[in-house]
């Protein structure tokens, strides 16, 4: 599951003993190495559908971690990618290691429940691997903060995959998981927020329209389909349906 360059257990077990935000200062010089950051198939698929619908001036990775996605903004943007997340250890290593700044890349350390950025700034958000973060009470709060930074008509994306079938190693696996992190959280202080399953596609996408947004499903085809046809991996985008401002 690891390469020999990844935490030890005894590294993982005191990360996870942490807060969120110390526990991904400790863990970033080498997060890389584990199987937590986004695979750069999944950021390659993603990629492709964007630029079907580009160009984009201005992108925004939220919890940006060591900057896998930021390198999917500079692939899409023409003027500026920005990542935000409030690990500065992460936030350090995704600035040792981007690629070279075309276009201008940024780096923010913030909290994104509070985005420290002017009303649309952006034209494009992307999240890759971050939701397990938030508390389903979070997301109605989060998602208003990203209709807020992007301009009329901005998109926020992010991939979801299918979720495994109660069949499936993977199913009971993630479902361990999730028990043991309730567990530590309620008997450990500070909580250390990490749910695989509690981000529900049909939830989601309530929760975005609430906060003013279209919802758009994008097949992502790199990835196939399941025994039903339905797809093992899609991409939301979420249009804003802010009113664009008239001009005085």
């Amino acid at each position: 599951m690891f390469s020999p360059e990844g935490p030890s257990l005894r590294e993982l077990a005191v990360q996870a003993l942490s807060s969120v935000e110390h526990g991904y200062d400790l863990l970033a010089p080498k997060f890389d190495h584990t199987p937590f950051r986004t695979p750069g198939p999944v950021l390659d698929a993603c990629a492709s559908a964007l630029a079907r619908t580009g160009p984009f001036d201005a992108g925004l990775d939220l919890a940006c971690g060591t900057g896998a996605g930021v390198d999917v903004l500079a692939r899409m943007c023409r003027r500026s990618a920005t990542g935000i997340d409030f690990s500065a250890g992460m936030l350090d290593v995704a600035r040792r290691t981007a690629r070279p700044p075309e276009p201008a890349v940024s780096w923010v350390r913030g909290d994104v429940r509070a985005l420290p950025f002017a009303p649309g700034t952006f034209d494009l958000v992307v999240s890759f691997g971050a939701f397990g973060h938030f508390l389903p009470r979070e997301l109605p709060g989060l998602f208003a903060q990203v209709n807020s930074v992007l301009r009329p008509g901005g998109r926020f994306a992010f991939p979801v995959l299918a979720p495994p079938r109660p069949t499936s190693p993977a199913y009971w696996t993630l479902l361990g998981f999730d028990l043991v992190m309730r567990v530590r959280n309620a008997v450990w202080r500070p909580p250390f927020v990490m749910y695989y399953r509690a981000f529900r596609l049909g939830e989601v996408a309530r929760e975005l329209e609430r906060a003013g947004f279209g919802v758009h499903l994008a097949t992502l085809p790199e990835f196939g389909r399941r025994g039903d046809g339905s797809p093992r991996a899609r991409m939301v985008v979420a249009v804003s349906r802010k009113a664009r401002p008239v001009p005085a």
